[in-house]
C-alpha cells in the first residue's frame, strides 16, 4: 500500500501548492475576460489553472513536479517552457511518457517551417533546440516575444548548445563575434564537445576583425573541439583571405592573429604577428624557405619573362634585378614598382657568397627604373596582387628601415597577369610549372611544417565555390599533406586546368603514411580531360579510394584543352600503362553528351575487382556493342558487383545487352532509370526480359521509372511472381510509367490469385492513378496485403506527351 499512499501523497501536495495562486491565475484569466469586445469566454479548467501556476513557479517547484506520477505530469508537461520541457525529460522517459508531439507542436509554431521530405526527424527536441540556437545567435527570433522561449533563469544559448551537431555560419560571419566573447566561453566549451559539423553559405566580404573572431572559433572548435566536417556552399566570389583562413584552420594549422589573447588551451602565447593580411595572405608556416626554392623561383620568372619578351613587339628591355636586404630578397620584374617577396636565407648567415652577377643587374634596373617611360605600350605589365581582405583600403607604403624589416613577416600571393597574344599567363602557372609542384614556397605558399599543428576535420566539402588559381594552389598544397582527411567533395568549382595539380596533390598524399581518403566527389560543368581519362588519372592516383563519384556537363575541349605549358599534359598524367589494381567499392560517373569509349571504360572496370556498386549517368557508347563490351567486362572483372545502375541512357537498341545481363550477372539490385527500355518492340522483349528475370533468383530489387511501361507492361511483369517463377524480387520501382488505376487493380489481383506472399516495397509514384481515385484506392488497398505501397497525388494531366507516346 505504500506506492498508492505516496502517490495520492503527492497529488495533495500538487493540489496544495497550486492552491496558493490559484485565486491570482483566475484573477488574470478573468479581467481579459470581462473586458472583450467580443464577450465573455469560459474560465480555463481548475486543473488547467493549477498547471499553469506550478509551470510559473518552476523554479521552486522543479524537484517537487519531477517528483509527480506520470498522469499529473504528463497534463502539466505542454504547460512548461522550453527550458524545463528539456530538463525533464530524462523523468519523462522513465515515466513512460514521450515529449516528442510537445516539441513537434512547438517546432510548428514557433519555427514555422515545414523538415524536408527527404529529412526523417528522429529527435525533435534536438532538432528544435538546435534550430533555436542558431535563431537567437543570428537575432531572427525575439525570445522576449513567448513566454515559452523567455525565463530569466536560463541562458538561451548555453541551454541549448549541448544539443547543436551542426552550425550555419551564413553573410558576414554573424555569430562568430559573439560566441568567441568571454560572456559566451562556457556555451563555446559545449559547443566544442558537441558540433561536429560546421557549414558556411553565402559568405560576403567580411572585415578583420569578424576573420579573427572565425580564427577563434575555428581554433576552439576544430582543433580543441569535435567538428570532423567543414562545408561551404554557394560562395560565387570567394574573398581571397577568409577563404584561405578556413582551409588552413581546417587543416590543422594554426597560428594567432595580430593582437589576439594567447589560447587558454593551448598554454602558449602568441609570438609575432600574424601573415599580412592586407594582402589577402594567411597562409602559415616557416618564414625561411630555402634558398634553393627562392632562387629557382626567380630563375623560373625570369625565364618566362625573357620568354614572353621574345614574342612582343620590340621594345626596350627592363632588366630582373634581384636585391639583397638583411632581412629578405625583392624581385622585382620588368622595372616596375611590384615586387615578389620572397622570405629568403641571409647569405651572410649561411656562409655563401652572393652571386656577383646581382650586382651589374641592379644597377641596370635601377637605372632604367630612373627613366621616363617612352609609351605605355611598350612598359611591361605590373603584377598583379592577391585581393585584399575587406575594410583594408588605400596602398600600403613602407616608410623607412622600419618598414623593410617587417617583410620578413609578409607572405605575399601575386599573380602576374600579362596579355600575350590575347591569352592571359599567370605567374603561379609558370612558377608551379618551373618547380613541378615539388617546393610550393616559391609561390607565396609556406613549408607548414614549422607551424603549430592540431587536429583536423576528416570531411571537407566545397559547393559551387569557384577556385582561382591561387586558392586551387593552396587547396593542392594542403591536400597533399591532410592525412586526416577521409572524404572530399569538390563540386562545381571551376578547377579547369587546375585539375592536374589536383591530381598531383592527391598522388603526393597517397603516398604519405597514414593516407584516409577513401570517398572523393568530383563534378564540375567542364574538365580538360575526357571523363575516363580523369576517371582513370584519380584510380591510378588513389589505389585505396573506396568511393569514387565523378560527373561532368559538357565534353571536354580536347583540341585545346588549356594545360599550364609544365604543370603536366594528358599524356604525362594519363599514359597509355595498364591502371593497377585498386581498392574501388563504389563507382558513379555522370557523362557529358558525346559518344565514350568503352575501352576505357572497361579497363578501370578490369583494376576494380572489388567493386560492388555502379552507377553510369547519360553514357552513350557508339554501338550496342560497346554497350555489350561494357557488360562482358563485369561479367569477367567484377563479380562482387551488387547494384548497377544506369539513369538517362537510350537502351532502345540494346535488348539483347539488357538480356545477357539479367541472365549472365549475379547482381542483387538493377536500375534502370528513364532509359527508353520498352520504346522498341515491346510485345516481343517483354516476354523474354520476364523469362530471363523468373530465372534469376539473386535479384531482389527492379527499379524501372520512366520507362513507358503503361498497363500492358504491368501486366506481362506481374507474371515475374507467378508459381512458376524462382526470382526473389521483393523491390520493384514503376513509377513514371503511364500506369492507369485499371491496370494497377488487375496487377493486384494477379498477385493475390498466385498467392505470393508479401514482396517488400512497391513504388508507384508519377502514375496517372488520379483518373480514377476509387479504382485506385481500391488496388492500393489489394495490394497493400501483398507489400508496403509507397505512392503520392499526383496530377496526370502533366504527362499528356507521355500518353501520346503509349497509345
Amino acid at each position: 500500500m505504500a506506492a498508492p499512499e505516496a502517490w495520492r501523497a503527492r497529488s495533495c501536495w500538487f493540489c496544495e501548492v497550486a492552491a496558493a495562486t490559484t485565486m491570482e491565475a483566475t484573477s488574470r484569466e478573468a479581467a481579459p475576460a470581462k473586458s472583450s469586445a467580443s464577450g465573455p469566454s469560459a474560465p480555463p479548467a481548475l486543473f488547467e489553472l493549477c498547471g499553469r501556476a506550478v509551470s510559473a513557479h518552476m523554479g521552486v517547484l522543479e524537484s517537487g513536479v519531477w517528483a509527480l506520477p506520470g498522469p499529473i505530469l504528463q497534463s502539466i508537461l505542454p504547460l512548461l517552457n522550453i527550458y524545463y520541457l528539456e530538463r525533464i525529460e530524462e523523468t519523462a522517459l522513465k515515466k513512460g511518457l514521450s515529449t516528442q508531439a510537445i516539441w513537434r507542436r512547438l517546432w510548428d509554431e514557433l519555427m514555422k517551417t515545414r523538415p524536408s521530405s527527404l529529412e526523417s526527424v528522429t529527435c525533435w527536441r534536438a532538432k528544435f533546440m538546435e534550430a533555436f540556437f542558431s535563431h537567437v545567435l543570428r537575432g531572427t527570433i525575439d525570445v522576449s516575444s513567448d513566454k515559452r522561449l523567455c525565463d530569466q533563469r536560463f541562458s538561451p544559448l548555453l541551454h541549448s548548445s549541448r544539443h547543436v551537431r551542426q552550425l550555419t555560419i551564413c553573410n558576414m560571419l554573424q555569430g562568430a563575434t559573439e560566441l568567441v566573447a568571454e560572456p559566451n566561453r562556457r556555451v563555446l566549451e559545449t559547443l566544442a564537445s558537441s558540433l561536429h559539423t560546421l557549414k558556411f553559405r553565402h559568405l560576403l566580404f567580411s572585415d578583420v576583425a569578424a576573420q579573427q573572431s572565425l580564427r577563434q572559433l575555428l581554433h576552439q572548435l576544430i582543433h580543441h573541439g569535435a567538428v570532423s566536417q567543414v562545408s561551404l556552399y554557394s560562395w560565387p566570389v570567394p574573398e581571397s583571405a577568409l577563404f584561405i583562413l578556413i582551409l588552413t584552420m581546417s587543416a590543422g594549422f594554426w597560428q594567432p592573429g595580430p593582437g589576439s589573447l594567447p589560447c587558454r588551451l593551448c598554454g602558449e602565447a602568441s609570438r609575432g604577428r600574424a601573415p599580412s593580411r592586407d594582402e589577402g595572405s594567411l597562409l602559415l608556416g616557416s618564414r625561411r624557405p630555402r634558398r634553393d626554392a627562392a632562387e629557382r623561383c626567380a630563375a623560373a620568372l625570369m625565364a618566362t619573362r625573357r620568354k614572353s619578351e621574345v614574342k612582343q613587339m620590340p621594345r626596350a628591355v627592363s632588366t630582373t634585378r634581384v636585391t639583397r636586404r638583411s632581412t629578405q630578397e625583392s624581385l622585382t620584374i620588368g622595372g616596375t614598382d611590384s615586387k615578389l617577396y620572397l622570405p629568403a636565407t641571409s647569405y651572410e648567415a649561411s656562409g655563401t657568397k652572393q652571386p656577383s652577377s646581382s650586382a651589374p643587374a641592379a644597377a641596370s634596373s635601377s637605372t632604367s627604373s630612373k627613366r621616363a617611360p617612352a609609351s605605355s605600350a611598350s612598359q611591361p605589365k605590373p603584377l598583379k596582387r592577391f585581393k585584399r581582405a575587406a575594410g583594408k583600403k588605400g596602398p600600403r607604403t613602407r616608410q623607412g628601415s622600419g618598414a623593410e624589416s617587417e617583410d620578413l613577416y609578409d607572405f605575399v600571393f601575386i599573380v602576374a597577369g600579362e596579355k600575350e597574344d590575347g591569352e592571359e599567363m599567370e605567374i603561379g602557372e609558370v612558377a608551379c610549372g618551373a618547380l613541378d609542384g615539388s617546393d610550393p614556397s616559391c609561390l607565396g605558399l609556406p613549408a607548414l611544417e614549422a607551424s603549430q599543428r592540431f587536429r583536423s576535420i576528416s570531411t571537407l566539402e566545397l559547393f559551387t565555390v569557384p577556385l582561382s588559381t591561387e586558392a586551387a594552389l593552396t587547396l593542392c598544397h594542403l591536400l597533399s599533406s591532410w592525412v586526416s582527411l577521409e572524404n572530399l567533395t569538390l563540386s562545381y568549382n571551376g578547377l579547369g586546368s587546375n585539375i592536374f595539380r589536383l591530381l598531383d596533390s592527391l598522388r603526393a598524399l597517397s603516398g604519405q603514411a597514414g593516407c584516409r581518403l577513401r570517398a572523393l566527389h568530383l563534378s564540375d560543368l567542364f574538365s580538360p580531360l575526357p571523363i575516363l581519362e580523369l576517371t582513370r588519372a584519380i584510380v591510378r592516383a588513389l589505389p585505396l579510394l573506396r568511393v569514387l563519384s565523378i560527373r561532368v556537363d559538357h565534353p571536354s575541349q580536347r583540341d585545346n584543352p588549356a594545360v599550364p605549358e609544365n604543370a603536366g599534359s594528358p599524356g604525362h598524367i594519363i599514359g597509355d600503362e595498364e591502371i593497377p589494381e585498386n581498392c574501388l567499392e563504389q563507382l558513379e560517373m555522370g557523362f557529358p553528351r558525346g559518344a565514350q569509349p568503352a575501352p576505357l571504360l572497361c579497363s578501370v572496370l578490369k583494376a576494380s575487382g572489388s567493386l560492388q556498386q555502379l552507377s553510369l549517368d547519360s553514357a552513350t557508347f557508339a554501338s550496342p556493342q560497346d554497350f555489350g563490351l561494357v557488360l562482358q567486362a563485369l561479367k569477367e572483372y567484377n563479380l562482387s558487383l551488387k547494384r548497377l545502375s544506369f539513369h538517362d541512357m537510350n537502351l532502345a537498341d540494346c535488348q539483347s545487352e539488357v538480356l545477357f545481363l539479367l541472365k549472365n550477372l549475379t547482381l542483387q539490385e538493377i536500375t534502370f532509370s528513364f532509359c527508353r527500355l520498352f520504346e522498341k518492340r515491346p510485345t516481343q522483349f517483354l516476354p523474354e526480359m520476364v523469362a530471363a528475370m523468373k530465372g534469376n533468383s539473386t535479384l531482389k530489387g527492379l527499379r524501372l521509372p520512366g520507362n513507358r511501361l503503361g498497363n500492358a507492361g504491368l501486366l506481362a511483369l506481374a507474371d515475374v511472381f507467378s508459381e512458376d517463377s524462382s526470382s526473389s524480387l521483393c523491390q520493384l520501382d514503376i513509377s513514371s510509367n503511364c500506369i492507369k488505376p485499371d491496370g494497377l487493380l488487375e496487377f493486384a489481383k494477379r498477385l493475390e490469385r498466385w498467392g505470393r506472399g508479401a514482396f517488400g516495397h512497391l513504388r508507384l509514384f508519377q502514375n496517372w492513378l488520379d483518373q480514377d481515385a476509387v479504382t485506385a484506392r481500391e488496388a492500393i488497398r489489394r495490394l497493400r496485403a501483398t507489400c508496403h505501397v509507397v505512392s503520392d497525388s499526383w496530377d496526370s494531366t502533366q504527362a499528356f506527351a507521355d500518353y501520346v507516346s503509349t497509345m
